[in-house]
């Protein structure tokens, strides 16, 4: 209980940041309404899709905590702040496989519906998307789509790493979870924030609007010269949920935006279905995976 209390006055309400996934994860998958791609996904072998718990219902304390926190703290001068302070990349210099073994320091062991290793997962994720015979960059991009992750191991707070991304700089959508707690965001007393356009202009495009920071943001720009454009959006979408899972924010997208949110949708369905307790064989499964990343990355790169 002590170690709860502390990992909340640290910023951290989370067990892990698993516990963020999964609720995210059992939230979406049991919405019937919203636009599923299942003739291409492969689902868990432990779990049929309606198996999957509804979080439309009450969400645990600490993650309410959490969303508190991010929906408070993740203002336009912060995101702004971040993106100086992290992309020029000059945190480390690592391979791929190499910073998919650090995440693996990120020890989970609250998981409800896993104990997979962070690697684990990613190759989990990895092999989902191979089983259902996605293009060789698709399953590189699967298997990184987490690594922004590591960005919890350089001190930054949970609320800081993973949840639902959004613009800002803008009105924030009502669609968004926990919209309630904007309310303490010292974005709110901007006026121009504050309209449905805010900073930007109609049909703007994506590449032109601030996210909240997170890991998708980061990945992305760690990533992107080394992989297509349709893994772009993947990378830097793929938590973007009041966009891609509830329709929001179009009047920010261009007609190129809208067309390549087609692979988001597409990558989501195995970020959310994926998750198995079937390990799988790390070792047996390296040499297909590293030959995969020599294919695109050089052996280390910035982050």
């Amino acid at each position: 209980m002590n170690d709860e209390r502390d990992s909340v006055a640290a910023g951290n309400p989370l067990r892990s940041l698993d516990e963020w996934d999964d609720y995210v994860r059992e939230r979406y998958t049991g919405n019937q309404d919203a636009p599923v791609a299942t003739e291409f996904v492969t689902v868990s072998p432990d779990k049929k899709k309606e198996e999957f718990r509804n979080y439309q219902a009450e969400a645990r304390a600490c993650v309410k905590e959490f969303y508190r926190q991010n929906h408070t703290y993740q203002t336009r001068d912060f995101v702004l702040a971040k993106k100086k302070q992290y992309l020029p990349r000059q945190r480390a210099e690592m391979g791929i496989w190499e910073a998919m073994h650090f995440l693996n320091t990120l020890v989970d062991d609250s998981d409800p519906d896993t104990d997979l290793s962070q690697i684990e997962h990613l190759l989990q994720t990895a092999e989902a998307a191979r089983r259902d015979g996605q293009p060789r960059w698709f399953v590189l991009a699967a298997l990184i789509h987490d690594l922004g992750k590591v960005l919890c191991l350089w001190g930054e707070p949970q609320w800081a790493v993973v949840g639902d991304t959004f613009p800002v700089g803008c009105a924030w959508s009502d669609k968004i979870v926990f919209h309630e707690f904007f309310a303490a965001n010292a974005d709110a007393g901007v006026a121009r924030y504050q309209t449905r356009y805010g900073v930007y202009s109609e049909q703007c495009g994506l590449d032109g609007v601030d996210m909240s920071w997170g890991h998708d943001e980061y990945i992305y720009h760690v990533a992107r010269e080394y992989l297509p454009e349709e893994a772009h959006y993947m990378l830097r979408y793929h938590s973007f949920y009041p966009a891609h899972r509830e329709g929001e924010y179009e009047h920010l997208m261009s007609p190129h935006d809208r067309e390549m949110f087609y692979w988001v949708r597409e990558f989501n369905q195995y970020d959310l279905y994926s998750k198995s307790a079937e390990r799988p064989d790390v070792e047996e499964l390296r040499p297909y995976y590293e030959n995969l990343i020599a294919e695109y990355f050089p052996q280390r790169i910035r982050w």
